[in-house]
């Protein structure tokens, strides 16, 4: 068993470039005023407030997640002076607000309430501090793309004296992982690097020659920052190469996987220069064992790496049309999620393989999985990828009880019609091409030079011209069908010559309700009733309780309920009695056979082609 090596980072003090910066005419310092109360103090000082009274915004939206969340919501009070002498403000509207007119410095002073433990917002409490820029700092309306500059304050609290911090933020005053000043080339640059602060562990590796630095907060015992760094490095290497085979030249100077462990938690959030991760404690490796296999709580951790690292090259920077640039004020609608989150979901776990971390029988449960989650649900009969992707902010991030029967994830069938694209380049060019040109033609094109004066977003048309031109063929009905239409993607017929076997193997002999079981304490409560499902067409809803199939009590174990249903066949009529609220009602259900799907994939005998699949390089 190794010993774990946590690597010490030198300090860098700030750059000549960054001593260009020191007059910013924007100034926020941020501040833990109360950690048992959550709260950030926020100044913001404008050098040349406009003439007729400045107008500050928080933004209503964080780029990566598709839903108004109101951050200005948390701001629990805010003024404004300038020369020692109070400064009217009004406000515009939810997010908004407009200073008198005055001469200037003009400052701004507000609370912000912090208790959101997630990736998306901001979180203080005496364990550690957490912030994105979209849900502390105010904008300068007008001045956004002025150098702004960050003064991050250290906590006075005895608990805090051993804090340090964690940003992409390029250091001005501040040395590496000290507090101090940080500075911005411009609004959206400083709302892109998230802040952790607190007691953290820390690692880092280089990936082609750039630092990588792995953060983690929360107590993690044995934890084995040897093993993070190790597979870390592999799956990075591997996307950097897979952008840039030739220079293998990142698109960053430095990266930082920020991450928040928990009991039970899991999520990412991508950023130009690091993520925001959320996991299980469970799932990160730790020294006390010497095996090298990865267990699935492990695996899902890395895949979730994988994924949001991606995210660096397609989304960061190749963007869609609608958000080049983010309008943070209200929606920003696009067809294209598909593209770049189903595209990046396809593309998390097959980085794995390619990386050497997991096996082609691995691979292939993994995108079973996916492929049985897709055909789970309805919805995916009656709303396109395109329609999704355009109502995210509506349907896909405001999920109810029938979201199944009613929408598809452009995440989850997202993936399927890249690995469909990916099958057809390599038939029709006989291995020539694959969907790994379509995705470096989008970097060279759109995503390279984004941050260098040639900020352009792709276009739907735009997308589906160069797959034409890829593939050397037009791809029309193809998007027509999968993409602006609902039909399944014919995974088993392009598979095939693959040599990977596709597979259902249903349980139609066992007796179901067709619904879903939500974690309610003891009692079994209905989360999901399935469109067509015996629970549905019995007069079941979402939401009711269960009490006793044919006389006999039903607990909250999916177990249980399975168990009683198992002693009938399919076709039989069992008697349900149910709470609706507070009142009991009796159900007769006609069972059917189980309808959740069963898919599973195989390589056949002498896979070259399979292998090719998942190495293209090796294909080449």
């Amino acid at each position: 068993m190794k010993k774990t090596a946590v690597k010490k980072v030198p300090a860098k003090p700030a750059t000549k470039s960054a001593a260009k910066s020191a007059a910013a005419g924007i100034v926020y310092t941020i501040a833990a005023a109360d950690l048992a109360g959550h709260m950030f103090k926020v100044s913001l000082t404008v050098k040349s407030p406009a003439a007729i009274g400045q107008v500050f915004s928080l933004p209503a939206w964080i780029p990566g997640s598709y839903m108004i969340r109101e951050f200005s919501r948390n701001i629990v009070s805010i003024a404004a002076s300038s020369d020692g002498k109070a400064v009217a403000l009004t406000k515009l509207d939810k997010h908004s607000w407009q200073a008198a007119p005055c001469q200037g410095p003009l400052t701004l002073e507000y609370d912000v309430y912090a208790w959101d433990l997630s990736v998306r917002a901001a979180h203080l409490d005496q364990n550690h501090g957490f912030f994105n820029g979209t849900s502390v700092f105010l904008s300068v309306l007008g001045q956004e793309s002025e150098p702004h500059e960050v003064n991050i304050v250290q906590p006075k609290d005895a608990v805090c004296k051993t804090w340090r911090v964690a940003t992409t933020l390029p250091e001005l005053k501040a040395r590496r992982y000290g507090f101090g000043s940080y500075q911005a080339a411009n609004y959206d640059e400083l709302i892109d690097h998230p802040v952790e602060m607190g007691d953290f562990a820390l690692a880092t590796f280089k990936a082609h020659g750039v630092p990588h630095d792995i953060v983690v907060t929360g107590k993690v015992p044995n934890l084995d920052l040897d093993r993070l760094c190790r597979d870390l490095k592999a799956i990075c290497e591997t996307q950097i190469a897979f952008f840039e085979p030739k220079t293998k030249k990142a698109p960053m100077d430095r990266y930082v996987f920020m991450t928040m462990a928990v009991g039970d938690g899991y999520g990412g959030l991508e950023h130009r220069a690091s993520t925001a991760l959320i996991c299980a404690r469970a799932d990160l490796p730790t020294t006390a064992s010497s095996s090298s296999e990865i267990g699935d709580g492990y695996l899902k951790f890395l895949g979730l790496c994988s994924h949001e690292y991606f995210h660096t090259w397609n989304v960061k920077r190749i963007k869609p049309a609608a958000f080049a640039p983010y309008q943070l004020q209200a929606e920003s609608y696009s067809p294209l999620l598909w593209l770049f989150e189903g595209f990046t979901s396809y593309y998390d776990d097959l980085m794995l393989v390619r990386a050497g971390l997991i096996d082609e029988a691995a691979y292939f449960k993994l995108l079973s999985k996916t492929v049985n989650s897709v055909l789970r649900g309805s919805g995916r009969t009656k709303q396109s990828v395109a329609d999704s992707s355009f109502d995210a902010w509506g349907k896909y991030y405001r999920q109810d009880e029938n979201a199944p029967n009613a929408i598809v994830s452009y995440y989850t069938k997202g993936s399927l019609i890249a690995l469909a694209f990916d099958l057809i380049l390599r038939s029709k060019t006989d291995g020539a091409k694959s969907l790994d040109d379509v995705m470096q033609a989008l970097w060279q094109r759109y995503g390279r030079d984004f941050y260098k004066g040639k900020a352009r977003g792709v276009t739907p048309a735009e997308v589906e011209a160069l797959f034409d031109e890829i593939s050397g063929t037009r791809m029309k009905p193809f998007f027509e069908r999968y993409i602006r239409g609902t039909d399944d993607v014919p995974l088993a017929r392009l598979l095939a010559p693959f040599g990977v076997k596709y597979s259902d193997a249903r349980k139609t002999e066992k007796a179901s309700l067709d619904a879903n079981l939500g974690r309610d304490g003891n009692d079994a409560k209905l989360a999901q009733v399935h469109q067509g499902g015996a629970a549905h067409l019995a007069g079941l809803s979402a939401g009711d309780v269960l009490v006793a199939v044919d006389g006999l009590r039903v607990t909250g174990s999916p177990a249980n309920l399975d168990t009683l249903l198992g002693r009938y066949v399919v076709g039989a009529k069992v008697a349900i009695h149910a709470f609706r609220r507070d009142e009991l009602m009796t159900f007769t259900a006609t069972l059917q056979g189980d309808r959740v799907p069963g898919v599973s994939m195989t390589v056949l005998p002498a896979p070259k082609k399979a292998a090719g699949l998942k190495r293209p390089s090796a294909a080449q």
